[in-house]
């Protein structure tokens, strides 16, 4: 599981390392690909596979549907750790995330998330100041 909000330096190859914590579950490799609130997701390629699974039953019919799917793959790359720990990032995830040096990297239990901190920290306050509405939406789903 992934937790916590850690900040970072992309390096000027686009390289941005991986807390350490995280590092044992993307041993394997991960899929980076273009998140909602223009973050970007890294899934670790067991999980990955999890989400194309749920994907592949949603009804290409609908707009929603293919325009969601084409969000997560149109941009989708694999990529490895390197020995120190890091994954680049291809300049096109970059441009879309706004990610330039102070990224935040945040673990959303079975993902991470990569934000411009500036993004991060608006987005932040704004999900603070609805806590309360969110929380009662969620009692809504037994929450």
């Amino acid at each position: 599981m992934f937790l916590g909000e850690f900040k970072y330096l992309l390096d000027s190859k686009g390289r941005l390392a991986i807390p350490s914590k995280f590092r044992a579950r993307l041993s394997e490799g991960v899929i980076i690909t273009k998140g909602i609130e223009q973050c970007l997701f890294v899934y670790p390629l067991s999980e990955w596979q999890k989400l194309i699974e749920k994907l592949m039953k949603l009804p290409i019919t609908q707009t929603s549907s293919r325009a969601f799917l084409r969000l997560m793959f149109s941009g989708a790359v694999e990529e490895e750790l390197d020995q120190q720990g890091r994954i680049l990032i291809p300049e096109n995830l970059r441009t879309y995330a706004n990610l330039k040096k102070q990224v935040i990297v945040v673990g959303v239990f079975n993902r991470i998330e990569l934000w411009d901190e500036k993004a991060w920290e608006e987005y932040k306050k704004s999900t603070e100041g609805e806590a309360q509405r969110i929380a009662e939406d969620l009692k809504e789903l037994g929450i």
